[in-house]
């Protein structure tokens, strides 16, 4: 924006030289500053938001997993992140925001590959913990929305997420739960059976939310 007004700022400067007073420079520089100080101001006010895909996905009881064994839970954690979650979201054209402790926030430009890719990490997930003791499964719930967001460097904000993380705990072990908007959209397009779960209330929802949801991977 700044090199919009260098060139006339260079002409200004140089015309007030040659006319020998540089109060024509400062009478012309002050207007022309202070439209450009309130565009800027304006640009920065100015909220990005966007229409997105919000998976959020958390480990059910992280914290009896780590009182029984600490360094192990957090080792096998990053393993199925590095090994299994990573690699299924940059599979399906996902972005992982960021990571909550135990959890994973991730955003997508079509509900379909947040579907999928839910669908993908959880029968991965599932066949891993196969050979593994009960006690040191790691699960996860997922939850999948489409919203609007709005968009911060390294986060996302909005009712679209909140809405995608409650439905994540209503979702049962090794399961996922999706909004009504999400199901419209995958309907058909994702081979996998839908449970209608009607209307549920979602805490610090104030309205229902008609939900859907996919059973844990067999």
């Amino acid at each position: 924006m700044l090199e919009e007004v260098w060139p006339e700022i260079g002409n200004a400067w140089v015309s007030g030289v040659v006319a020998g007073g540089g109060s024509i420079l400062v009478q012309w520089l002050m207007p022309k500053a202070a439209r450009l100080l309130k565009r800027l101001r304006a640009d920065h006010l100015r909220l990005e938001r966007r229409l997105a895909a919000i998976l959020a996905a958390d480990v059910v009881g992280y914290s009896r997993l780590m009182n029984a064994d600490e360094e192990g839970t957090h080792i096998r954690l990053l393993t199925y992140r590095r090994e299994v979650i990573a690699p299924k979201v940059r599979e399906h054209r996902g972005r992982i925001v960021k990571h909550t402790g135990d959890g994973a926030l991730v955003e997508f430009g079509s509900v379909v590959d947040a579907v999928r890719c839910a669908l993908d990490v959880q029968r991965s997930i599932c066949a891993r913990n196969a050979g593994l003791a009960m006690d040191r499964r790691i699960e996860f719930r997922i939850g999948v929305n489409l919203g609007d967001v709005i968009v911060a460097p390294d986060d996302i904000y909005g009712h679209g997420v909140n809405l995608a993380a409650r439905l994540e705990g209503l979702a049962p072990p090794g399961g996922i739960c999706i909004s009504a908007d999400a199901w419209r959209q995958v309907r058909g397009a994702v081979a996998a059976e839908f449970v209608d779960l009607g209307e549920q209330r979602l805490k610090n929802i104030a309205d229902p939310a008609h939900v859907f949801a996919l059973p844990p991977a067999a």
